[in-house]
């Protein structure tokens, strides 16, 4: 039987395991495609896998030397890539069972803020504060095609894999073609820039109808992805820190779901902008991650400590 996502089942959501590993904050999480797994790394340089279905933790991969952010799961399996925070601004690929380096990926001269692989293949893309948005092959350690623009970008693939969104400066969207990138945008999506933040992310819903915007302020938006209409603002959470809060769409991009400085989770209807509900989840401090698990119904929060949602209401059945 496979439980419906209703406004009940999401009020029932709870912590069903608490993960208290790291001795900083989890700054990134990633589901694997097949929703087994989930990696997340830390301030402290720890990446941690933990496992989904039996929910436990897999196993710990130490990044003393350069530091970890942004980590993803990539297609094959055990493998991850993640920005550094130390020595340089270089992308790693990294095999996760030997915990060796598998290659580099260097050429951005500022720290990565945005990393994203794509859904189909073997390809990512990744935009930094030197102002650029950079392709890449994971096959290759040479950049395949490079965007400059005109401010700090945020990028993601649509679920189909064949265009990218770049949100530059905070104010515009602009999406290209995977095959003609080097042609430029083939729209450009002018937005009011925001005036109190800025953009940390950017997320096509699944149905590839919508792009759901995170920012380092009290204000997450939901745009069109065809015609850059603003449908929804979602507010009324706090972060008082300034921090990358991320907001995340349930599979069905039903519900948005974000993280806020008050330890809980904050979740709204995609379709009218009503809240539907807040949990605790006893967070000690920021929950700066939130991610719904793409094929269980299961939800993962993060602070320092790593919670585990489950629903315990059947309404949806």
């Amino acid at each position: 039987m496979k439980l419906k996502l209703i406004d009940s089942v999401v009020r029932s959501f709870k912590v069903a395991k608490v993960f208290r590993e790291n001795t900083d904050k989890i700054n990134a999480i990633d589901f694997a495609p097949n929703g087994e797994h989930l990696i997340s790394c830390s301030e402290d340089d720890q990446i941690v896998i933990y496992d989904c279905e039996k929910g436990t933790q897999s196993r710990t991969v130490n990044s003393k030397k350069y530091g970890v952010d942004l980590i993803h799961f990539t297609h094959a399996n055990n493998t991850a890539i993640h920005s550094s925070t130390k020595v340089d601004d270089t992308i790693r690929y990294l095999s996760l069972h030997d915990n060796k380096y598998l290659r580099y990926f260097p050429g951005h001269t500022k720290k990565v803020i945005s990393l994203c692989i794509s859904p189909v293949e073997d390809t990512f893309l990744s935009g930094s504060l030197d102002k650029t948005l950079r392709l890449w092959d994971l096959r290759s350690p040479n950049c395949q095609g490079l965007m400059h623009l005109s401010g700090r970008p945020v990028a993601a693939y649509d679920p189909e894999g064949l265009i990218f969104a770049a949100g530059v400066n905070s104010e515009s969207i602009k999406l290209y073609d995977l095959r003609s990138f080097d042609k430029g945008p083939f729209v450009t999506f002018k937005l009011n820039q925001e005036k109190e933040c800025d953009w940390t992310g950017l997320k096509f819903s699944r149905d590839g109808k919508t792009i759901l915007i995170s920012t380092n302020g009290s204000v997450i938006r939901l745009v069109d992805a065809f015609h850059g209409t603003p449908l929804q603002t979602f507010t009324g959470y706090p972060n008082n820190k300034g921090i990358a809060i991320e907001a995340s769409f349930s599979p069905d991009s039903q519900f948005i779901f974000s993280g806020s400085t008050d330890g809980r989770v904050h979740i709204w209807n995609a379709d009218t902008g009503n809240k539907v509900s807040v949990l605790n989840g006893d967070h000690p401090g920021p929950v700066q991650c939130v991610q719904f698990n793409p094929k269980y119904m299961m939800l993962a929060s993060a602070c320092t400590n790593m919670a585990f949602w489950l629903p315990t209401s059947e309404e949806g059945l």
